[in-house]
């Protein structure tokens, strides 16, 4: 590698990561900014891939409707990450809503009796905490903190492991390149075509070829890189309420059931 070449990647580097190339006005991000409906769309999703998860869980199309969810998630938070006043209360609000409803997410999953056997198995808004943590680390500059957050949601038992900040770089760094983020966000899920195993029923399986079914979060692209303009608009707190409120019903209906 030359040196010219090198400078010039770490020029690259240098404008897509500093906080200096995030306008303070207009538009921040090129992509779809109807966030509210996108939060929508999420947790629709979430809800059918839990009942899915809890009351069928053999049956394919609720898990692969789910997979739209979580990437919708992290883009939200990478919006929220370029437009919020307040970072640490952004990270508070998620911390606080990921221990309310820990109890609940094991409950909904598991029978009472491996409650206390599942206390580290933890639920998405603990991976989205750590991945907004690493991602306002790079926003920073902080490279320890996202090393710690990388190396915490990666070799611990959370919900998606590092898939949260992967997605979420993705997000930042072609905030303003919705086609180049669309490319390698579909890049990314590539290798779910042939990762799946004939013994999985969630599986789908084409001919001689086993689809992942981690492979439908591709059809999440369109409504996150193409601009729609809804108008939606709900109460913040609804969303964050959702996620443990949906949890204790299932739970409730998994004991009586």
């Amino acid at each position: 590698m030359t040196n010219t070449t090198a400078i010039s990647r770490s020029r690259v580097w240098s404008v897509l990561t500093t906080p200096a190339a995030i306008p303070q006005t207009g538009p921040r991000l090129k992509t779809n900014l109807d966030t509210d409906l996108l939060k929508l769309i999420a947790i629709a999703a979430m809800l059918i891939d839990h009942i899915g998860g809890a009351f069928f869980p053999e049956v394919g199309v609720f898990r692969w409707i789910g997979r739209l969810a979580f990437p919708i998630f992290c883009y939200c938070l990478t919006v929220g990450l370029l437009y919020t006043h307040d970072v640490r209360k952004y990270l508070t609000r998620l911390g606080i809503f990921a221990l309310v409803s820990q109890p609940f997410y094991i409950l909904a999953f598991h029978p009472v009796s491996e409650f206390t056997a599942n206390l580290t198995n933890w639920n998405i808004f603990f991976t989205l905490f750590l991945s907004l943590l690493g991602m306002y680390g790079v926003k920073e500059r902080k490279w320890w903190l996202f090393a710690l957050a990388l190396f915490t949601v990666s070799w611990w038992n959370f919900d998606y492991s590092g898939t949260g900040i992967t997605l979420m770089l993705i997000f930042y760094l072609c905030r303003n390149r919705p086609g180049l983020g669309a490319a390698l966000y579909i890049l990314s899920y590539l290798p779910a075509l042939w990762n799946g195993w004939p013994e999985d029923p969630l599986c789908l399986t084409m001919g001689g070829l086993c689809i992942d079914w981690s492979f439908f979060a591709v059809f999440a692209a369109p409504l996150i890189f193409c601009a729609t303009h809804s108008r939606i608009k709900v109460n913040k707190w609804f969303f964050y309420a959702f996620y443990p409120a949906h949890l204790a019903v299932i739970a409730l209906l998994q004991n009586i059931l």
